[in-house]
């Protein structure tokens, strides 16, 4: 069989080249991402346009990564993951060039549905079922769960960094450079981090489905399962999609007059709390369950975004924000190694994408409600929206899959 060979002494492969290959990438785009996502509603707003609008562009820019992940998932069990893998980080390449040099809403719209742009900042995009398969392969059922949230704190460390850099265009401004300029260097600078993020990825070694003679369906006997948990991942998403980064970032920036330089350091600090919160999910959840971890520690987070909402000063809202934010990430390293448990090895790269896809499809329908909200003065209701419909989620998720157990908790 072609492709990396499961470790036999059942440790990680975090040592071995392709893994640290995968990482890389991963921060190198993260970093884009974290500050893409506080500079996109900057970047609109320069161009003339209202919160409704920046609301339709982080939708147009969820559906576009939903379709691309869906066909990810079709290829990825029978394609060299290598080159989709380098093939995304091409369209990374080319959205940034896109970016910069879009000046009109239409032109700004298109970009966002056909490229890479993330205004989530978050583990959605085309790349991440193509990396979870990969890593999948590299460990044991034991220590997936730790090799995941490694995986997240690299990511999120990087998009702390990431938010951090998003304070560079008053930077420039100070030299003389002008606001819009300033803004348009950064997103050239993210096709560069496309570019270097596609020589990291060609150092994988290529690895494709064996040839069996017979056409390999993408998923098989986990597709009741799967088709369950997207089900409720849609929930989970759909509420999301109302408090994405950007959306945040606006109602700071309108709420409480919040500075580029005083959010871009909140954003940092939020991603830092976000970065430490993955190893300590991997110690919970051998303790307490994977499925237990999510719960646990998404609820108290979500509802601490709901009391951010009706917050009456910007120093208690950010507390809760920055509670919220050691708190909210815990599901993501748990969940992957979950539906990654679950599934069959042949099915893990259909089992990510499809688990990814509708929610980046339930995601993409709410960041527009949001925009038309803030439009019309309920700058509020996003959040609550959010906190509510997530809470939702997790009592739904402990109900129906509390009794599924992936295998290292048998």
């Amino acid at each position: 069989m072609h492709g990396l060979k499961e470790p036999p002494t059942g440790k990680i492969r975090a040592r071995l080249p392709a893994t640290h290959y995968i990482y890389g990438a991963r921060a190198l785009r993260d970093f884009g991402d974290g500050y893409t996502a506080v500079l996109l509603p900057v970047y609109l707003t320069a161009l003339g346009l209202g919160p409704l609008e920046v609301g339709v562009i982080a939708t147009l820019a969820l559906f576009g990564s939903a379709l691309t992940t869906l066909a990810v998932g079709f290829l990825g069990a029978h394609t060299d993951q290598r080159r989709l893998l380098i093939a995304g980080s091409g369209l990374m390449l080319v959205t940034g060039l896109a970016f910069a040099a879009s000046s009109t809403y239409a032109v700004v719209g298109l970009v966002a549905l056909m490229g890479t742009i993330n205004p989530s900042a978050g583990s959605v995009s085309v790349f991440v079922p193509l990396e979870h398969a990969v890593l999948s392969r590299s460990v044991v059922d034991s220590e997936r769960t730790q090799m995941f949230a490694r995986y997240g704190l690299v990511g999120a460390l990087a998009a702390a960094l990431g938010a951090l850099a998003s304070a560079s265009p008053e930077l420039l401004t100070s030299l003389g450079i002008s606001r819009l300029s300033a803004l348009r260097a950064m997103f050239v600078f993210y096709a560069v981090l496309g570019l270097a993020g596609a020589a990291l990825y060609a150092q994988i070694p290529a690895a494709v489905a064996p040839i069996t003679g017979k056409k390999v369906s993408a998923l098989g006997p986990s597709r009741g399962i799967v088709y369950r948990m997207a089900a409720l991942f849609c929930i989970d998403s759909f509420a999301g999609g109302f408090a994405v980064q950007s959306l945040v970032a606006l109602w700071l920036f309108h709420k409480f007059d919040l500075s580029l330089a005083t959010a871009a350091l909140f954003f940092f600090w939020s991603g830092v709390l976000a970065a430490f919160s993955f190893p300590v999910a991997a110690w919970l959840s051998k303790r307490i369950g994977l499925i237990n971890t999510m719960v646990f520690t998404h609820i108290p987070s979500n509802a601490c975004l709901i009391l951010a909402a009706i917050a009456p000063n910007l120093e208690l809202a950010l507390v809760l924000l920055l509670i919220r934010s050691a708190l909210s990430q815990m599901d993501v390293p748990t969940r992957s190694s979950y539906v990654m448990a679950v599934v069959t090895p042949p099915e893990r790269p259909a089992a990510a994408s499809f688990t990814s896809v509708p929610r980046s499809l339930a995601a993409a329908a709410s960041p527009a409600m949001a925009g038309a909200l803030f439009a019309g003065g309920f700058e509020a209701w996003p959040l609550l929206i959010c906190g509510i419909l997530k809470i939702l989620y997790d009592l739904l998720l402990l109900k129906q899959f509390r009794h599924l157990r992936p295998p290292e908790e048998d």
